[in-house]
């Protein structure tokens, strides 16, 4: 039977009834018998209410511009409702009785957890309960009991595949593990997260493939984690595929939750050096990987979808392959002008040199592969998805479309990334 912890936060009757609820509160705390309430104190609280977040929304999207996007509509409009109920409730409390005003606070706590509900629902971050409950938890190993040296390692026929020769031991671990790791650098990063999956406890250990995974910003690598749910999506591909799985380390490429050092060498840092050579010679050094690029896959969501799809141009070398979800067109932190003179001080030709799309319509690409997900409903980006796959196309990458139902979010990121599994498992040997 499923556990009331396995119902979806994002479809259904949870955050159905959450919305009805947070509704259903705001309009007890908007209620009384009294005619200077009605006429005089809810109008000039909720035009006030309007007027802040609307001053709110227009210094998100114009001034401070954390990120790309413009803030949701469905977010200021919750925003809204929680600082309309808490002016009521203040406005109320100088009345009331105690347990009238007790009542207010409570009915608070409905709006705002309805309005938290909401927003997990728009981005699809928490799927369950039991996921949001997991942030408390930590099941991390050290990296250095979980990745002890191998004593031996599967040889593979050149040309061969490691799935045509891997046989899965009786001992082996039904989980991969989860660890943490600094990765030193130029680029002052945050730690990276890293999955090893069951195979590499086996001896002789195999030599996996590599995914470099990427969050979004602002973003953390946690966040494929939390909300990607990566080590239960990736335990359940290794189960039936004999315990293999690609070795996924999720690093850092922003340096801070809401920074955008747009992956490139710039005055804003020195992200792609960090992600494309000092990252890459950290795992082949501290991990026992498949070194071929073939069997090396730069993927992210978002800006970190954005971030692949430089990587894979920039760095043929290192990432034969790529998974761009739902990123931008190219990389940057507003218009292309704000872009060029916060990254190179004005000089248009410098950021030309490192954008993918003109690299893309200068270069071919025919030794690289990927997949481009977008979201069916990306009001944002879809269309700069599309652009993005036809320059791939005629640049000779043999690149596939994917479109999925979602807009920019972790309902469309998810499946993105778990849904081109088996078309990396195929690319790196994996499967036969």
């Amino acid at each position: 039977m499923l556990s009331p912890l396995d119902l979806s936060l994002i479809h259904g009757p949870i955050p159905i009834t959450a919305t009805v609820a947070g509704v259903l509160a705001l309009v007890t705390l908007a209620v009384r018998k009294n005619r200077s309430w009605w006429t005089r104190v809810v109008p000039v609280l909720a035009l006030a209410c309007v007027v802040a977040v609307a001053l709110l929304k227009f210094v998100v999207d114009h001034v401070w511009k954390p990120w790309p996007e413009p803030l949701p509509g469905v977010l200021a409009v919750w925003a809204g409702a929680v600082l309309l109920a808490v002016c009521l409730a203040v406005a109320r409390l100088r009345a009331g009785r105690w347990y009238s005003r007790v009542l207010s606070v409570l009915l608070v706590l409905v709006v705002t957890a309805s309005a938290v509900t909401a927003a997990n629902a728009y981005f699809g971050f928490y799927p369950t309960s039991r996921a949001a409950l997991e942030v408390f938890t930590n099941n991390r190993v050290d990296l250095d009991e979980a990745a002890k040296p191998a004593s031996s390692v599967v040889e593979v026929p050149a040309g061969g595949k490691l799935a045509d020769v891997w046989r899965k031991p009786a001992d082996l671990p039904g989980k991969g593990t989860v660890s943490e790791a600094g990765i030193p650098g130029v680029f002052k990063a945050r730690k990276a997260w890293i999955y090893l999956p069951p195979a590499y406890a086996a001896t002789p250990r195999p030599r996996l493939p590599v995914v470099v995974l990427l969050a979004g910003q602002p973003g953390s690598p946690r966040d494929w984690f939390d909300a990607g749910r990566l080590p239960e999506r990736l335990d359940a591909f290794a189960r039936e595929h004999d315990g293999l799985a690609p070795v996924v380390v999720v690093a850092d490429q922003l340096g801070a939750r809401a920074a955008n050092p747009l992956c490139l060498d710039s005055k804003l840092g020195q992200s792609e050096t960090y992600l494309a050579r000092e990252v890459p010679a950290w795992i082949k050094q501290r991990l026992t990987v498949d070194e071929r690029r073939e069997s090396w896959t730069i993927a992210g969501l978002s800006q970190g979808g954005t971030c692949a799809l430089q990587l894979a141009v920039r760095a043929p070398d290192v990432y034969g392959n790529f998974i761009d979800l739902t990123g931008q067109r190219e990389p940057a932190l507003g218009s292309r002008a704000q872009t060029v003179k916060a990254a190179f001080g004005g000089d248009e030709a410098a950021f030309t040199r490192v954008n993918p799309m003109d690299i893309l319509a200068r270069e071919r690409f025919p030794q690289t592969a990927g997949v481009i997900v977008a979201g069916r409903d990306d009001v944002h980006y879809r269309q700069a998805d599309a652009e993005v796959f036809e320059a791939c196309r005629r640049a000779g990458v043999d690149v596939q479309w994917k479109e999925l139902p979602g807009a920019h979010d972790w309902n469309v990121w998810r499946p993105g990334l778990y849904d081109s599994l088996p078309w990396l498992a195929a690319r790196t040997g994996l499967s036969r």
